[in-house]
C-alpha cells in the first residue's frame, strides 16, 4: 500500500530527426532501440602504495546507436533522403515525451537486416552521435 510504481512500457517510444531543430518528425516505427549513455572508461591511478588497484571515472563510451525496425520499402527510401546528413535527434519515452525525451546530434546511416524463415524483414537505423545525449529538462 502506498508505494509507487517505477515502472514504464517501452510502448510509445519514438524516434524522431531533423536537419534542424524545428523540423523534427517521426522516422518510422521502432522496434528496439539501444542503452542511451555509456558507462564511464576506468583510469587506472593505484599507486605504489595501494594493495589493489584503484581507479578514478573516465570519459563515458559510447559506440553507434543501432534502432531496429521493420523493413518497409517506402520508409527506407524516404530515410535514405537524410541519410549520412547532420542532423537532430530525439528518443521519447511515452505519448508526446511523458517518460522522458532524450536529445543529441549526429547523423545516421540505414542497413537492411539478415532474415530467416518464419520472419518479419528488418532494418536498422544506425545513428553517430556527435553531442552528448542528454533528457531534456521540463
Amino acid at each position: 500500500k502506498g508505494e509507487i510504481l517505477m515502472a514504464r512500457s517501452t510502448i510509445h517510444t519514438t524516434l524522431k530527426f531533423g536537419t534542424v531543430k524545428e523540423s523534427l518528425t517521426k522516422m518510422c516505427p521502432i522496434t528496439s532501440y539501444p542503452d542511451l549513455i555509456g558507462t564511464p572508461e576506468n583510469i587506472e591511478v593505484t599507486d605504489l602504495d595501494c594493495e589493489q588497484q584503484t581507479f578514478v571515472p573516465g570519459v563515458k563510451a559510447l559506440d553507434t546507436m543501432e534502432f531496429e525496425a521493420n523493413y518497409d520499402k517506402t520508409v527506407y527510401q524516404t530515410l535514405t533522403a537524410n541519410e549520412k546528413a547532420d542532423g537532430y535527434f530525439e528518443l521519447e519515452f511515452g505519448t508526446n515525451g511523458a517518460d522522458g525525451v532524450f536529445e543529441w546530434q549526429g547523423m545516421y546511416t540505414l542497413s537492411v537486416l539478415g532474415g530467416g524463415t518464419n520472419e518479419a524483414r528488418k532494418m536498422k537505423i544506425v545513428v553517430t552521435p556527435s553531442t552528448d545525449i542528454k533528457l531534456q529538462s521540463a
